[in-house]
């Protein structure tokens, strides 16, 4: 585990149920090797080579290693061509010929309204498919008298028979309105259903798909806003079994994010990972990506309690003095609190900042205490926006 740089903050106490209180900086010990990196420290965030949104990288996209203008403006009309021959209106069904279809055994699904209205004056719903690499990727447009589980459940066993990949054991699926629907679909199928906003590959394929097919059908209409939006609670208390003891700001260069990705499957049992190539992230090695790191005397426990929660999101409520912890599709606790004053102030905005500041990635690490060597459980997240439909 590459070393966590502390700020140069106190840390805040949060047992059950009592106010935190403030630890004098004396008491925060950095992870093994000691390093400090003061948020205020930070490059201002137009300096960063990650302010740009993510966007995915096709899946079968090269990586060249020479250049010519003569090659660049090439490839732009290639890629205009592409653009000009997509039939919005047509269904797509792809599978990434060298992926083995036995590997794919997670789905992300979206089933929902379109701002597109058919022959009848009526919205267009669509069901879109893939995997969180896009090495699976399937639409189809319906129309809206025929949304229930069954259609749902026909389209998804359809997709296995077409594309000769075998039902997924896991969906994941981030709009709360569609959870009777698409679980009763799953259900018949045997699948898993999970309602989670770590559809981070779907969110963003929707985004895309917003600009380059829903824009340019016929049936189009401009300034329709989303049937069903997603949800953003007030947020609630946390639950006992999620308390940790201590927590703190940290940072990680961007270098070390990638050594911790690299070795993630082997490194933990728990956490989630992030796939930043696919993503399209962009930033040099020393750039300082922003985390939250709680210290728990019962962090296995702790770190497996959170594991099924679907962990999406850590941000700071600064009217409000706290963290907000964001879990599934529509739950949001009231991860940590700290004495409001210019200073703490300062803190959480820096730490916003930096967030925003790299594209909205940032990560949640669980350890046993400041001084452990490794942590018993690490989240990669991002901080996105809400699909445009």
């Amino acid at each position: 585990m590459a070393t966590l740089g502390l700020n140069c903050y106190s840390s805040r106490i949060r047992v059950a149920r009592r106010q935190p209180a403030p630890l004098p900086a004396s008491s925060l010990h950095p992870l093994s090797k000691p390093r400090s990196f003061p948020l205020s420290l930070l490059p201002p965030p137009a300096t960063h080579s990650g302010t740009r949104r993510p966007r995915l990288q096709s899946p079968s996209a090269s990586v060249s290693t020479t250049s010519t203008a003569a090659d660049d403006e090439e490839d732009l009309q290639e890629e205009a061509d592409e653009e000009e021959a997509v039939d919005p209106t047509a269904e797509l069904r792809f599978l990434d010929p060298a992926v083995d279809p036995g590997s794919i055994r997670e789905w992300e699904v979206d089933f929902c309204s379109r701002p597109i209205l058919d022959d009848r004056g009526k919205k267009l719903w669509e069901l879109v498919v893939c995997d969180r690499t896009l090495s699976l990727q399937f639409t189809r447009f319906f129309p809206n008298n025929v949304i229930n589980s069954v259609t749902l459940k026909d389209a998804i066993a359809s997709i296995s028979d077409m594309l000769g990949v075998p039902l997924p054991e896991k969906i994941r699926f981030f709009r709360s309105q569609m959870q009777t629907i698409i679980t009763r679909a799953c259900n018949e199928l045997g699948i898993k259903a999970i309602p989670s906003k770590r559809c981070i590959t779907l969110i963003l394929w929707l985004e895309e798909r917003y600009e380059t097919v829903y824009t340019r059908h016929p049936g189009f209409q401009q300034g329709s806003k989303p049937l069903l939006a997603l949800d953003n609670p007030f947020p609630m208390d946390l639950p006992d079994n999620l308390f940790g003891e201590k927590w703190a700001f940290v940072q990680l260069p961007y270098s070390a994010v990638l050594e911790e990705i690299s070795s993630f499957e082997t490194r933990y049992a728990f956490g989630g990972s992030l796939d930043l190539d696919l993503l399209g992230f962009e930033m040099e090695d020393k750039t300082l990506v922003p985390g939250l790191a709680v210290a728990s005397s019962r962090a296995k426990p702790l770190a497996a309690w959170m594991n099924g929660l679907e962990v999406c999101l850590v941000e700071v409520d600064v009217s409000r003095a706290c963290l907000i912890l964001s879990v599934g599709v529509s739950t949001r606790y009231i991860y940590a609190t700290y004495k409001k004053n210019a200073a703490t102030t300062k803190e959480a905005e820096a730490w916003e900042a930096a967030k925003k500041a790299c594209g909205g990635l940032h990560f949640l690490a669980i350890q046993e205490s400041f001084d452990s060597e490794d942590c018993v459980g690490f989240w990669l997240l991002l901080d996105l926006p809400p699909p445009p439909v």
